[in-house]
Formats: structure tokens, sequence, C-alpha cells
């Protein structure tokens, strides 16, 4: 894979490459290839393990953005490649917003950043898209269980949940103009919205009184599944 707009060679990993990751998304995508010199040449890196679990999370902790980072081999060494898709909403790191163009990265601000923003603005928190889930990655159970309930609650008719999931779920408005799939649609029917959304579980806590708590727990999984009925 040649050095060009959308692809990054950098010989170690250094946690100041976040704001690549995260000018990469507000642009048209790319991948940062960790392992290789300025000359493209391989000559490894040697905490692939430990990084295999740190930069996915420092993503996720710092952008709220998902990254695929993946081992490869090439002439016998280890690297790590950082394959960053373009999201539909600005995205920032500590506050600013990277854009990478041409050979460079640069910060957005000014007007353009005024452009971009008032684009994404309207858009509620769970209205947020997430561009790498499906309609197959939902769980069909959370699905049906939702259309159950809808039809016993007389909040939709048969006729409205005897559609194919796609339908069903554009009919609800859980996508965005883009076609992704917004938070709220992995927040109730994805078996793991925590990988996408950072915080997406509930805590349960029996309080005895308004400063003391006797039990406490975390509950994980799909809203629609673990919320309780009423």
């Amino acid at each position: 894979m040649q050095e060009h707009q959308t692809v990054e060679w950098k010989e170690s990993w250094h946690d100041e490459y976040l704001e690549w990751v995260c000018g990469y998304a507000n642009a048209q995508g790319g991948v940062l290839i960790i392992g290789k010199d300025k000359n493209g040449i391989p000559v490894g890196v040697a905490n692939t393990t430990k990084l295999l679990e740190d930069i996915p999370n420092k993503i996720v902790s710092t952008m709220g953005i998902i990254a695929d980072v993946n081992l490869i081999q090439e002439a016998g060494q280890s690297l790590l490649e950082i394959s960053v898709e373009k999201y539909p909403s600005l995205i920032s790191y500590r506050g600013k917003h990277y854009y990478r163009s041409g050979s460079t990265m640069r910060t957005i601000n000014g007007v353009e950043l005024e452009r971009r923003l008032s684009k994404s603005m309207g858009r509620t928190w769970d209205a947020i898209p997430i561009p790498k889930v499906t309609v197959d990655d939902l769980r069909q159970d959370a699905i049906d269980y939702f259309k159950e309930k809808a039809v016993a609650r007389e909040r939709l008719t048969r006729e409205d949940v005897d559609v194919s999931n796609q339908v069903l779920l554009e009919n609800l408005n859980l996508f965005d103009d883009e076609d992704h799939l917004v938070r709220a649609a992995v927040m109730a029917f994805h078996k793991d919205p925590e990988k996408w959304v950072t915080g997406a579980h509930i805590k349960i806590g029996y309080f005895v009184t308004d400063s003391d708590i006797r039990y406490m727990d975390e509950v994980y999984g799909s809203l629609i599944e673990t919320t309780p009925s009423r």
C-alpha cells in the first residue's frame, strides 16, 4: 500500500496520531500504517498486543467513534493498520476539529467550522449516525420483542410491524439522511451497544435513603430487552 492522501506511514505509535484519526474521519477516511519508516520500509511494531487494545479504546474514549485496528504482516514484520471511515457528523479530538487535506493535517476553524457545525445542528444525541453498524448487526429477537410490545400496547398495528427490519427502522426514523443507522437504533437493538456508544448500559441501585445505597448493579445489552416492561 503506497503512501498518499488517504494512507500514511508512521514508524511507531504516538497518541498525537489520534489527530490523524480525527482528520480522516472528517475528510474522506483513510489508513494509518504503524511500523513503516518514511520510505515505506517495514520496521515492525514491538508492543502490538497492547496497542491492539489501547488504540481502539483511546479512539472511542476521546472521539466516540470506531476505527478498525488490525495486525498485519509485511516482509516478516508485524505492523498495525488503523482504518478510519468518513463520518457524516463532525468529529472533534480534545476540543479541536482536524481535517486531512492533501498530504497535511489541519484544523477546521473560523467560517468553515461554523458552516460544518451549522450543517450538523438540529441533531439530538440519539440521532448521531453510526456508519459501521448495519441492520444485519441488530438482534432479531430484540426487534421481535419490540414488535410484540408495540402491538400489545397499541402503539403500532400488526400491519405496521409485518414489514422487513429495514422498512420498520425507516418508519421509526432510525436512519439519517445518508441511510446510516443512528445511535437510538444501536441503543435499542444491538447486542453490545457499548461497543459503539461509550457508557451505554443501565445502572440500577437500591436506596434505603436518599444517600444510603444498599445495592447497585449494571445491566448490559439492548435497551429494549433490559428496560423493565410496564
